[in-house]
């Protein structure tokens, strides 16, 4: 499995104005709905749902929202890095501007840990990160993530 079979181009998204975590989740809501057509709302409130679990704010300001979705066919994700850093409730305590999120169908079992694990391994690599951070524009964020695997797997 790699990034590009997950996420879309159009799924990269820089957001300037998220004041809250809530409001990070509704920026993710409207990536998730423009570029799979998934009910924003319905995305949000699984998300909000899944959060209430124990927040997905990994550390070193990266948050990996995930939730199950009815009606999708497999694994996909977005990504939303924020101009301003926003509190996540992180294990770390750190404020959160990199958010990979994904969805995965109701019935994903094995499909929905191997996409988080390899998310999760991509954003653990500062050089990545930092890489992100540098970075505004959707194309190059976009190749950022998807290229980092290949660099990874040679």
């Amino acid at each position: 499995m790699d990034l590009s079979k997950i996420l879309k181009p159009e799924a990269v998204k820089v957001v300037s104005s998220a004041s809250s975590k809530k409001r990070l989740l509704h920026a993710i809501g409207e990536v998730a709905e423009s570029a799979y057509d998934l009910n924003a709302a319905r995305v949000v409130e699984a998300l909000l749902e899944r959060e209430s679990l124990g927040p997905t704010g990994v550390g070193h300001g990266v948050a990996l929202p995930h939730a199950r979705l009815e009606g999708l066919d497999s694994v996909v994700g977005a990504f939303v890095l924020l101009e301003k850093p926003v509190d996540f409730n992180s294990v770390d305590r750190q404020p959160v501007d990199i958010a990979f999120a994904l969805f995965a169908p109701e019935d994903a079992g094995v499909e929905h840990l191997k996409a988080l694990a390899l998310v999760s391994r991509t954003l653990r690599e500062n050089a990545i990160c930092a890489k992100l951070r540098a970075n505004q524009d959707t194309q190059t964020l976009y190749s950022i993530l998807t290229e980092s695997q290949n660099v990874q797997a040679a």
